[in-house]
């Protein structure tokens, strides 16, 4: 039996402001990417979201991200080393927190938003990113881009890694994500999205823009919870991988502690 991780961005609500329906998606998904407060998230939101991720056995992870409350973490920033490797720490620390206040433990990290997309090329933010999660906690696994600059450094810097794909983008002949600035780069069709996460489930490979066949190395598959309809398009993606015998499970353990 084929077995794979669904994971989501979860927590990102700011005080009143809400974004996406974290319970419903908990409902549905193994892994959440929980904000950690610098690109979204509150601490009583975030402690809601990992209170409800520990009841529900979902895995939790530090969602790191620039310091970058207004443009969401979207933005590209020239950090120096220090201070980025200082914020990596501070946030997922801060998750840990939160979640030894539930009776949960964060078991992974995945970078956010511009961080994650420039970790993936830049080797000194990968570098910085990798030695301040190992430095907090050396168990913790990296989640992140297949052949990235993130999870090689991770890899070099003695942490286990997991590679994920995306459910609702678009690939290029090449693996990389079609970017979002072009038609297409985004997926709306559940049943579309359903189908073809359910070939690199038992196949390994999804189809690029051009109609080829690209090899993706998935541990886990990302469905985004902050799109229209995210919840159902999470539903129908869970609904047809299990109908067709493969295994959700988390990639990096339960959210509880053992």
């Amino acid at each position: 039996m084929s077995v794979v991780d669904l994971n989501s961005d979860l927590g990102e609500g700011f005080g009143r402001w809400r974004l996406g329906d974290d319970e419903a998606m908990l409902r549905v998904v193994s892994s959440a990417n929980v904000a950690c407060g610098f690109h979204a998230g509150d601490p009583a939101t975030i402690r809601r979201t990992v209170r409800v991720a520990v009841q529900r056995g979902v895995a939790i992870g530090a969602h790191v991200g620039y310091r970058d409350l207004a443009g969401f973490g979207r933005r590209r920033m020239d950090v120096p080393s220090e201070e980025l490797q200082a914020d990596v720490a501070y946030q997922v620390g801060a998750l840990a927190g939160l979640a030894a206040a539930e009776g949960g433990r964060v078991s992974y990290v995945k970078p956010h938003g511009a961080l994650y997309n420039t970790a993936a090329v830049d080797e000194r933010v990968a570098a910085d990113v990798a030695a301040a999660v190992a430095d907090v906690d050396p168990s913790l696994v990296m989640l992140g881009l297949p052949c990235s600059r993130a999870l090689d450094a991770a890899s070099a810097a003695g942490l286990a890694t997991a590679a994920e794909a995306f459910a609702d983008r678009a690939y290029e002949a090449d693996g990389t994500l079609v970017p979002r600035t072009r038609p297409g780069a985004v997926l709306h069709d559940p049943d579309e999205v359903a189908r073809r996460m359910l070939r690199l489930a038992t196949e390994g490979v999804v189809e690029a823009v051009d109609g080829s066949l690209v090899p993706v190395r998935a541990d886990s598959i990302c469905v985004h919870g902050d799109t229209p309809d995210a919840v159902a398009m999470a539903e129908r993606v869970r609904a047809v991988l299990t109908a067709a015998g493969v295994r959700v499970a988390p990639f990096a353990g339960a959210g509880a502690r053992g």
